[in-house]
């Protein structure tokens, strides 16, 4: 790197030079200098403090859109970067047009999740948007050609970036839970309970970005369930990408977790289980049963087979046969009755024969699973599947068209026609036509649009049902159970920040507590610039701003000076 000057200074004092004026010279110019009056600026041309220029580069007063693909993990990701750049003073906007920067949350599962988010990045260049590129892509391929250029952050970065909580070298979770965030949907609460599995399934791709099993320990958990049926949630789901193998690698387990949730989980409110491999299941299948058998846990598990091919299931590297899976769902649905049962297939993996399939088609007719995620096999880059002899795609489209039909054939809600349910309203249908509610199994029901039914739980009437819903009417005259004492938060409002906080964003002084459960309000840009956030800990702790935020701030304003960054 060239030198910023010829010459190597000795001494402090050598900036100095001969031709510099004297304190005397100073103070003597200074009786010669007179002040010239300015005309005030009209009130049109002045820029408040509430207005900040949106082409500043000051960190928290540009408009920010972001898009997340995927699991509900990577929603809750996506959450927690948008409670936290909210709370920095950003807005976050739903109208992409409006926005600054687009911040995509990708998702590696399949190629056609990473062909939007890579369409996704061409549409905001050709918008002249700045872009942050976040989640399992950049995190698992950061040095693929498009992502040239751009500045970039994975699953990863707040570990990279500030260290990741540890018991004896072992990584304890991920990022904190008690940082703030805007939930998606205000009355539901999306807990990672832990990142990271134990498998090494051959067509994986999320494994190379979440990595090994690293779980929360359980007080945590629970505390940040406590805090968000405080803030008016009803209904909690938990997630990670195997919640069955919670706990092994910190010495406890799933239902030791469930029942302390179970505990605290208010009259009204629901828990919903993640996802969970058959091999973490089986261990605890008296429990599981028990716990998805209680009156505010939904009776529904997500169980994937991928295949009901042995032959099939040892190339993906499963950790179980059909018959493990057979056992656990027989088992639940006995000691659960109506329990919902969803499960994932995979069609044309590499090697997969038509007899493979076959069985795989056998097994669907058997169980008539209410709930299937189809899935055509793409291979992902860097996976062993990738390199293993490729099924025609014809072939493939062809056994995910089959299955496609065979799961049309079967209603799986006719005969709840006239069944009076308990539902719990949570959010409103994609066509706006209708409130959407889960009875006790998870099952989808659609009840009428009245504001005085949403965060309720009610009776319902089922008068009509369709492949993937049912219909309700309100009973008139039954019981309506809130959930919580406390109203749920706005759309867009962050959960997580203190009253003591807000006063101190209104007043501009400095900040030092830990969060809870409170509502920010709009904030003066000038408020900012003293501001310290509230995860600031004293005494050889953790001293950081917080977690995605410390990092997205550092690239706002790296981008907005035309740097590329890469962490």
């Amino acid at each position: 790197m060239p030198a910023a000057c010829e010459s190597v200074l000795e001494d402090i004092e050598d900036i100095v030079s001969a031709e510099d004026l004297k304190p005397h010279d100073r103070q003597f110019v200074r009786r010669n200098v007179f002040p010239k009056v300015r005309k005030r600026n009209s009130q049109k041309n002045i820029q408040t403090d509430d207005e900040p220029p949106s082409d500043s580069i000051i960190p928290g007063v540009q408009k920010i859109w972001i898009r997340t693909w995927g699991c509900s993990h990577n929603n809750s990701d996506g959450e927690y970067m948008a409670g936290q750049l909210a709370a920095y003073g950003y807005t976050i906007t739903d109208n992409s047009a409006e926005a600054d920067l687009w911040l995509l949350n990708s998702c590696t599962v399949k190629n056609p999740a990473e062909d939007h988010f890579r369409n996704s990045i061409k549409k905001a260049q050709e918008g002249k948007k700045k872009v942050v590129l976040a989640g399992c892509v950049p995190q698992a391929q950061p040095r693929q050609e498009y992502l040239k250029g751009l500045s970039i952050i994975g699953v990863c970065h707040s570990v990279r970036l500030l260290g990741q909580k540890k018991d004896n070298g072992k990584r304890l979770g991920g990022a904190r839970l008690d940082l703030p965030k805007i939930r998606k949907n205000p009355l539901i609460e999306i807990i990672s309970i832990n990142t990271g599995c134990l498998n090494a399934c051959t067509y994986c791709k999320t494994k190379h970005a979440r990595g090994d099993l690293a779980s929360y320990p359980i007080e945590e958990l629970v505390d940040r369930a406590k805090q968000s049926f405080q803030e008016g949630v009803c209904e909690i789901w938990l997630t990670s990408e195997d919640t069955g193998a919670y706990g092994r690698d910190i010495g406890t387990d799933l239902p030791k977790l469930l029942w302390k949730l179970v505990e605290v989980i208010p009259e009204g409110a629901m828990l919903r289980l993640g996802m969970t491999n058959p091999p973490y299941i089986l261990e605890h299948l008296e429990e599981m049963a028990k716990i998805l058998s209680h009156p505010r846990v939904y009776a529904f598990l997500h169980i994937p087979v991928q295949s009901a091919s042995d032959s099939v299931l040892m190339d993906m590297k499963r950790e179980y046969c059909v018959a493990d899976f057979k056992q656990v769902v027989d088992f639940l649905k006995e000691k659960v009755p109506g329990i919902t049962i969803a499960t994932d297939i995979i069609c044309g993996f590499p090697g997969e024969t038509d007899e493979d399939f076959q069985e795989t088609m056998k097994l669907v007719e058997l169980y008539r699973f209410p709930s299937l995620f189809i899935n055509q096999f793409y291979p992902r880059p860097g996976t062993p599947a990738a390199k293993m002899p490729q099924v025609p795609a014809a072939v493939k489209k062809q056994r995910t068209k089959d299955l496609s039909q065979l799961f049309h054939s079967y209603s799986p809600y006719d005969h709840k026609v006239g069944e009076r349910q308990r539902v719990l309203v949570t959010e409103e249908s994609f066509d706006s036509n209708y409130y959407v509610a889960h009875n006790p199994f998870y099952e989808q029901v659609l009840v009428p649009k009245d504001p005085l039914l949403m965060g309720k739980m009610v009776e319902v009437d089922i008068y009509e049902a369709g492949k993937h819903f049912m219909k309700g009417q309100p009973v008139s005259d039954a019981r309506v159970h809130t959930a919580s004492i406390n109203r749920p938060l706005a759309k867009g409002e962050v959960s997580g920040l203190t009253e003591e906080f807000r006063r101190s964003l209104q007043n501009g002084t400095n900040w030092r507590a830990q969060p809870s459960a409170e509502i920010p309000v709009k904030t003066r840009l000038s408020s900012w610039m003293a501001l310290q956030l509230p995860w600031q800990q004293e005494g050889g702790g953790v001293k950081i701003l917080s977690v995605s935020l410390a990092l997205l701030a550092v690239l706002v304003m790296f981008y907005y000076g035309g740097m590329k960054t890469e962490l």
